[in-house]
């Protein structure tokens, strides 16, 4: 049994189509969900569904039962008093709920950094590599999806870039980054999450196909677009003050910010691009498949 935590966000519904077209009869796949609404009937059919937050004890401890491997994601949580409740301590009961149950292997969503020299004051980065290392120290065999900025992330401006030709990021307009598609992550979690030969605790990075600037992106969008589309670049104090906005609590919104300020000094640079690493879709495709038509819409 494989049980899928977060199955509607980008990542979770892709991977759970994903299992549903590769997986035998033999793997049964159960699901955790707060609104199981969410999910298409066609998939609702085909699954046993636990209702209910993954962070809840009574909750984990009914979806675990049996399991022999888990897809773990910590959904955002905007109003976290500290970064170290949304990800380790969000994952507590999970991570008894491994034990208890005698789960095998885990796949988690993570992010890049590791062994950087600014991976010890990088936010939401830091505390997700601490999850990382709570997840291991159950001893279960575990892979930490270790992941850049994700394309899809653009979604959240797509009225900006539709109606004002523009999106903003706090990097350097000519800083190349890795960027990857959350459809190759989901691709990369089904492919562990299928092949459980793995042993012990490690990351497997996917970085997407090539290092980018914002102003590749930009270039890339207005020729998809067909229209033209620029990068702004907006201060760490005016990302800041958007999170507060958005109902972030103080805590959620630095974190935020030394996030994306450590992004600038290198968090993402530490892992070599190989042929392991490098994740299939490109920033085109992605505009061609999957902005333009948000856009369009």
């Amino acid at each position: 049994m494989i049980v899928i935590t977060a199955p509607t966000g980008h990542i979770g519904s892709r991977l759970l189509d994903i299992l549903l077209e590769t997986s035998t009869r033999s793997e049964e796949l159960r699901v955790i969900a707060r609104d199981p609404g969410g999910l298409p009937e066609s998939v609702r059919a085909r699954v046993d569904i636990v209702t209910g937050s993954h962070g809840d004890p009574g909750v984990v401890d009914r979806a675990f039962a049996g399991a022999d491997a888990v897809f773990w994601l910590v959904p955002p949580d905007m109003s976290a008093p500290s970064l170290d409740s949304a990800f380790s301590g969000f994952s507590s009961a999970a991570t008894k709920a491994f034990t208890i149950h005698g789960v095998k292997h885990v796949v988690g969503v993570s992010a890049l950094g590791r062994g950087t020299s600014a991976a010890g004051n990088a936010g939401h980065v830091t505390a997700s590599l601490a999850m990382d290392d709570l997840i291991a120290s159950t001893g279960v065999a575990y892979r930490a999806l270790a992941n850049p900025s994700f394309m899809d992330n653009l979604l959240w401006q797509a009225v900006s870039i539709r109606d004002n030709g523009e999106f903003t990021g706090t990097l350097a307009a000519d800083h190349p980054a890795p960027i990857a598609a959350t459809r190759d992550i989901a691709a990369a979690a089904a492919r562990l999450l299928l092949d459980r030969s793995w042993t012990g605790a490690g990351e497997v990075a996917v970085l997407g196909p090539q290092d980018l600037t914002p102003n590749d992106m930009a270039h890339i969008m207005s020729e998809v677009l067909g229209r033209p589309i620029r990068y702004r670049r907006q201060s760490l104090d005016d990302l800041r003050a958007i999170q507060i906005a958005r109902g972030a609590s103080d805590p959620v919104a630095t974190g935020y910010v030394d996030m994306m300020r450590a992004k600038d000094d290198g968090l993402d640079d530490g892992v070599p691009r190989t042929a392991t690493t490098t994740s299939p879709t490109t920033f085109r495709t992605w505009c061609e498949q999957t902005l333009a038509p948000a856009i369009r819409a």
